[in-house]
């Protein structure tokens, strides 16, 4: 193998807030030599989510958190470019943890090969990938059946708009919340949502309350706050809440008071269980053939959000937190003509919401990029 010099992204201290690109520096690293039982593979995309927001903070937590000064980790796709191991050969498609970098080398265990024929291969980030199983494993975990009524916040994110799908699917009457009124028309054009809201025009209980005058059977919950509080007034008798996310609280430097009509669980014998996506590893094989019939059969749509280059990655990611994705949130890591052509189709959309789309050719990471992430994020609260 000659030497390849590979960047990848470092966190080089804690936010204590929204996160900024200060907190990150991208390093180059030169790769060792390949040993036996080894893989080198060159990432194609890598996933930016919520939930590592958590773990750029000190503390115990339910995972560990990054450590400062080494590479993060997060959802990758790739592909396989040397191998001296007998379990995968060169072009082979491959997901992995090893995020937020452009190479590197892995044990054949560490690696789990995907077929090349389902496109785009960002699909496995997003659809087919963890989002879409955490979608899926929460709708199992609330025993959503026929006839529920579900409520779901952040419903036009990763996770929000594949739950509606499969909702929908189960012969279900979905209910969905976004923070614009293109992610509203998103669900209820492509994703099949019978009724959807812009919680930024009013007061969330009371437009719940107008599509769901009879109330409703499950909430799944990726935001917290007062999309929860709303949820907990419109539940009924013995309904089900799945706890997937709070996204509204992440950047909280102080934990906000819980719900004020909390004990609506006990006079309504409401449920509420706590999702976290690897605890249903051991169901990857059923999930990848039940969602990925789905998928092949045009059944469910991908919807996903696509920034070029790795050098854009922590803006994309602090994007998300100001809700400037429409599903999933991808890194192209070449960040060739189309993937160009992509993003410029959003830079009106991105202007109009106060972040600006930057390519791989202009200034890496461009601080007034961030500061107008952080002045929405810091203006209008929670993006979902």
């Amino acid at each position: 193998m000659s030497e390849i010099t590979s960047r990848e992204v470092h966190l080089i201290s804690h936010p204590k807030r929204l996160p900024e690109v200060y907190d990150f520096e991208i390093t180059q690293t030169q790769l060792e030599p390949l040993q036996d039982q080894q893989v080198l593979v060159r990432n194609l995309f890598i996933s930016v989510d919520p939930y590592m927001r958590g773990r750029m903070n000190e503390g115990k937590s339910y995972v560990p958190p990054f450590e400062l000064n080494k590479a993060m980790e997060g959802g990758a796709v790739g592909e396989v470019v040397e191998s001296r191991a007998s379990e995968f050969k060169v072009g082979d498609v491959v997901t992995s943890n090893y995020g937020w970098r452009e190479y590197f080398i892995a044990s054949p265990k560490e690696l789990h090969g995907v077929s090349r024929d389902i496109q785009p291969l960002s699909v496995y980030l997003g659809t087919l990938g963890m989002t879409g199983m955490t979608a899926w494993a929460g709708l199992k975990l609330g025993e959503v059946k026929a006839g529920d009524v579900v409520y779901i916040s952040g419903a036009a994110g990763a996770v929000g708009s594949v739950a509606g799908q499969l909702a929908k699917l189960k012969g279900c009457r979905v209910i969905g919340t976004a923070g614009s009124n293109e992610k509203v028309d998103f669900l209820r054009d492509e994703c099949g949502y019978d009724a959807a809201f812009n919680y930024r025009t009013g007061p969330v209980v009371e437009q719940l309350k107008v599509e769901a005058p009879d109330g409703i059977d499950v909430y799944f919950d990726n935001v917290g706050g007062e999309s929860l509080e709303a949820a907990l007034s419109l539940l009924r008798l013995h309904g089900r809440i799945i706890a997937c996310g709070g996204i509204s609280g992440y950047n909280d430097a102080k934990p906000k008071p819980g719900p004020s009509n909390l004990f609506n669980m006990t006079v309504k014998r409401l449920t509420m269980k706590g999702l976290i996506v690897r605890d249903w590893v051991d169901q990857q094989g059923e999930f990848e053939e039940e969602v990925g019939g789905y998928f092949k059969a045009g059944k469910l749509k991908h919807k996903e959000t696509v920034v070029c280059g790795i050098e854009n990655a922590v803006t994309a990611f602090i994007g998300l937190f100001s809700g400037q994705n429409i599903g999933k949130m991808v890194v192209q890591m070449e960040a060739d003509a189309e993937c160009h052509r992509r993003s410029l189709e959003k830079v009106t959309e991105q202007e109009r919401n106060g972040v600006e789309v930057i390519h791989a050719k202009d200034a890496p990471m461009h601080p007034q990029t961030v500061s107008e992430a952080v002045d929405t994020w810091r203006n209008e609260g929670d993006p979902n």
